[in-house]
């Protein structure tokens, strides 16, 4: 690429409010941003506990009237979505989504269509969708995680599961990246271990595939209007990415094995708001294009800590062909996979870094532990085939016989 056509990065990122208690300030931020009649939108553990009414307290006292929305129930679908937009164009000015990345990614479609007219699979990533990009800001969104992993507090993207399509995907657009990320690590103190592990390898594979993901210097330059958000491994991102690798290997395990202690919890929360921001510019790649089938298509594994639901946490989906995935790219960046595990374990082969830790958090290792079988090979490839703007950042080349080996040495 000649010096007249080297490419431009955009590089943004969220306003982060961090710390134990920051949710308390909650009211008050909403009032800054000119919030007078907000939908928090949660689930029901949300409003069953103290935190529920520790947040209408708070935006009562600030001024800002307050309607919570407490249907979150597993991970975002067509129709559990469409009914929360439903909910959502009653005249708010904004919203706040409490929760795991469910209930923020489903704040985020609210504000969306709240502001702008459309349809679900109109801005939905093509092929599944149409793609047409968000045409303006939408109303903002103040964002409250109380798991440590999605990042989708500082993200631009929202991920809606399509049982009818058997795949996942979502929308992109730096205009659903939150106006605000108030981040309070005691409110992940209440995570189950299975939800806190399969968080925590979220945030972790965020980190790395960002970090391994294709370089922006290869990417074609771009009008700043057809800029996609996913940019590429750049100079901004990969101190982020570093950061946040090394806070899950120091902390995650002691999270899951005791969710009291704060200090693994802050560590963690850290991460995946570090990993946010990192990957929200840099992108993601193989693991997460192949974790979107396997999320979608099966529904009857009932992981632990998820209160008896039937579903295969993203998390987990990422982080089982993980292993494989690096194994295949490590040739391709030798220099980047081991120094990744050195910041995860003290390594020097990433894939076997990940195996030993998704051991130690037990996380499934095999594809045939949550149900998977080779007869479901070639549905999961043409999934994964179809999450393009994903692939197109793999740092080697990927089609339909690279992505069936992958899953082959993950059964």
């Amino acid at each position: 690429m000649s010096s007249g056509q080297a490419a431009i990065i955009s590089f943004s990122a969220a306003r982060v409010v961090f710390g134990a208690g920051a949710s308390d300030e909650t009211g008050e931020h909403l009032r800054q941003l000119g919030v007078t009649r907000a939908l928090v939108v949660c689930d029901r553990f949300v409003t069953a506990s103290g935190l529920g009414e520790r947040l209408r307290t708070a935006l009562r006292e600030a001024g800002v009237d307050s309607v919570f929305y407490d249907r979150i129930v597993g991970e975002p679908s067509e129709s559990s979505v469409h009914e929360a937009i439903e909910a959502a164009r009653e005249g708010y000015d904004g919203f706040v989504g409490v929760g795991g990345g469910s209930a923020l990614d489903t704040a985020k479609l609210c504000a969306l269509f709240a502001t702008h007219e459309g349809e679900l699979l109109d801005y939905v990533n093509a092929p599944i969708g149409a793609g047409r990009p968000v045409p303006g800001p939408v109303l903002p969104v103040v964002a409250l995680p109380t798991t440590a992993g999605t990042g989708s507090e500082v993200t631009t993207v929202a991920i809606v599961d399509f049982p009818r399509l058997g795949t996942k995907t979502g929308i992109s657009h730096q205009h659903l990246r939150p106006s605000l990320a108030i981040v309070d690590p005691v409110l992940t103190v209440s995570c189950p271990p299975g939800v806190t592990a399969s968080t925590g390898l979220d945030a972790l594979l965020h980190a790395l595939e960002a970090y391994t993901v294709s370089s922006y210097e290869t990417r074609p330059r771009l009008p700043l209007a057809e800029r996609p958000p996913y940019q590429g491994a750049n100079p901004f991102s990969d101190p982020f990415c570093e950061h946040a690798i090394e806070l899950v290997g120091r902390h995650l395990r002691a999270a899951v094995s005791d969710g009291d202690d704060v200090e693994a919890r802050t560590g963690m929360a850290l991460a995946s708001t570090v990993a946010g921001i990192a990957f929200s510019g840099a992108g993601v790649h193989v693991p997460h294009a192949l974790a979107y089938p396997i999320a979608s298509l099966k529904h009857e594994w009932k992981p632990r800590g998820y209160g008896g639901a039937a579903l295969v946490p993203h998390g987990f989906a990422v982080a089982v062909t993980a292993p494989a995935a690096f194994r295949f790219a490590a040739d391709a960046l030798p220099e980047r996979c081991a120094a990744a595990a050195r910041l995860l374990d003290g390594g020097s082969d990433l894939a076997a870094s990940l195996g030993r830790l998704l051991e130690d958090v037990g996380a499934p290792t095999r594809l045939s532990e949550i149900g998977y079988g080779e007869a479901d090979l070639p549905t999961l490839v043409r999934g994964a085939l179809d999450q393009r703007r994903l692939l197109v950042g793999s740092p080697k080349q990927v089609g339909a016989a690279e992505l069936e080996a992958l899953l082959r040495e993950s059964l």
